[in-house]
């Protein structure tokens, strides 16, 4: 199947969808990044096919989010390292956990997140960096950067955006 690119949506989620690509990127980066770094780990962990290890492994190495290294000369064996962008696809990861932990049938039964120092169990919450608040879909929206182009402009006017919807809403008068 022929991948579409995102990139001209502007958007930085559409940009991060561009470089992780399928569902396979993310737990290939979980293991990567928990120490599984060889192509022979990653498969036995993953049970995914050695071609589609193989293709997205070089997908990854291509991104950017991780760095093919030689650890035998007879056979050449390589091991997949994470680039500085690479590790910080870690909060996604863990994000995603916490999604997922809340909201899926999984739930966190066989896996829990914990501090690799103390070994306690971790709670991940999104908080913004400056105030310090806690962060939720409710109390947070995307509005246009200073590089916004018109569509994107238009697109996300908080303005536009009610005018919008009350134009939507059919009318309850008589």
């Amino acid at each position: 199947m022929q991948h579409t690119s995102f990139e001209s949506m502007g958007c930085p989620i559409a940009g991060a969808l561009d470089m992780v690509g399928d569902w396979w990127t993310l737990v290939i980066m979980r293991d990567v990044l928990d120490g599984f770094t060889r192509f022979d780990e990653l498969q036995r962990n993953l049970g995914i096919a050695p071609t589609m290890l193989t293709r997205r492994l070089k997908a990854l190495v291509g991104a950017g989010l991780l760095q093919r290294q030689q650890y035998t000369a007879t056979p050449r064996r390589f091991e997949y390292l994470p680039t500085p962008r690479g590790k910080d696809l870690a909060v996604v990861i863990v994000a995603l956990y916490a999604w997922g932990t809340k909201h899926s049938a999984v739930g966190n039964s066989q896996v829990v997140l914990v501090d690799q120092d103390s070994g306690e169990e971790i709670i991940p919450v999104l908080t913004d960096q400056a105030s310090g608040r806690q962060l939720s879909a409710i109390n947070t929206a995307f509005l246009p950067g200073p590089d916004a182009d018109a569509f994107m402009e238009e697109r996300l006017d908080p303005t536009l955006r009610q005018a919008r919807r009350q134009r939507a809403q059919p009318d309850t008068q008589p």
